[in-house]
């Protein structure tokens, strides 16, 4: 009689337990019950064939992150081009460096010679980016891109491609898309890839069969050669020199598009020459001029394409000046 009697509430008891916990799951997703998230959900499943249970276990404990967007609206590179090079061009980088080099010799040969890009340039964005694997970040990036996608209208539409990008390429590798760390801002891994650019420019160069950016610098170290050659790197050709401006006008030739270069002559010829005299520049040469504040003044660099390409890595001056003087000193010790 007990257990008749037991037995109806115990399963009541049962049932709500079972959408207790479906409900708490549901949930664990902060993002599920967005405006957004049905419309993101069905580009997603558009664009790479995954299906809507396939992105919800994906998307499952999501969590947002304002302090993400706290990070985003701050102004970026506040700093003089003189406090924000002594971020990177400190010894303790530049050491780490060399040992990165000395290690990765062989590697950082053949993929100079396979894509056409110096040792030095990908010695520069690994040290600028990541201090060679010592700070790869340590957001969840499914997190921070949810957080960026849904609470970040500027470029909500950017974040939540890299989103979907991100879903679909843990699913083809097979990893937790909660394993996945990075930037506040999505990147990740020794090149701070965002998610997108692996599938487009990621290169297995240590023949694992995954492109892991995470854990393989040699990985890494093609990737880069990879992007920069696709992206118009111009084999045994200048990066740039550093210049004097004997003018009384810098903005008429300091650059505004830096994809749109002028033959040298013409810079020439109102006052822009290589600050070491050995340096000879052909007139015909397409060039830019770039300024940026040293302690004691303004200093001035004579630009070649291969600058600009930088820039496509991160579109900042300064950031591609810290590269190219990075890599130089790290590559001549």
């Amino acid at each position: 009689m007990l257990k008749l009697v037991l037995k109806k509430p115990l399963k009541q008891f049962c049932l709500f337990s079972g959408f207790l916990a479906a409900a708490v799951c549901a949930e664990a997703n902060e993002f599920i019950n967005d405006p957004n998230y049905a419309a993101f959900k069905q580009k997603t499943m558009s664009k790479y064939g995954l299906s809507a249970e396939q992105i919800d276990s994906a998307m499952n404990g999501t969590r947002n992150l304002p302090n993400i967007l706290t990070i985003m609206t701050r102004p970026g590179e506040s700093k003089p081009w003189y406090d924000y090079k002594a971020m990177f061009l400190s010894e303790g980088t530049i050491q780490r460096g060399v040992r990165f080099k000395n290690q990765y010799a062989d590697v950082l040969n053949r993929a100079e010679q396979q894509f056409g890009v110096p040792q030095s340039v990908i010695l520069g964005i690994l040290g600028v980016e990541t201090g060679y694997g010592a700070n790869k970040g340590s957001f969840i990036t499914r997190d921070a891109l949810a957080t960026l996608a849904f609470g970040y209208p500027r470029r909500a539409e950017y974040f939540g491609d890299e989103l979907s990008s991100l879903l679909a390429w843990t699913y083809k590798e097979g990893y937790p898309t909660n394993s996945i760390v990075g930037s506040y801002a999505g990147a990740i891994g020794y090149p701070q890839f965002m998610p997108s650019n692996i599938t487009k420019y990621g290169v297995d160069y240590d023949g694992s069969g995954h492109i892991d950016l995470r854990n393989s610098a040699e990985d890494a170290i093609a990737s880069i050669a990879n992007y920069l050659a696709q992206n118009g790197w111009q084999r045994n050709r200048p990066i740039g020199f550093a210049a004097r401006y004997t003018g009384s006008n810098p903005d008429s030739v300091i650059a505004k598009d830096l994809t749109q270069p002028v033959p040298y002559g013409t810079l020439k010829d109102q006052g822009v020459t290589p600050l070491n005299p050995i340096i000879k520049i052909d007139n015909l040469d397409l060039v830019n001029v770039i300024q940026l504040q040293e302690n004691y003044g303004p200093m001035y660099y004579i630009t070649y394409p291969n600058f600009q390409v930088i820039t496509t890595y991160n579109r900042s001056r300064m950031y591609a000046t810290a590269v190219w003087l990075l890599g130089t000193e790290v590559a001549s010790r």
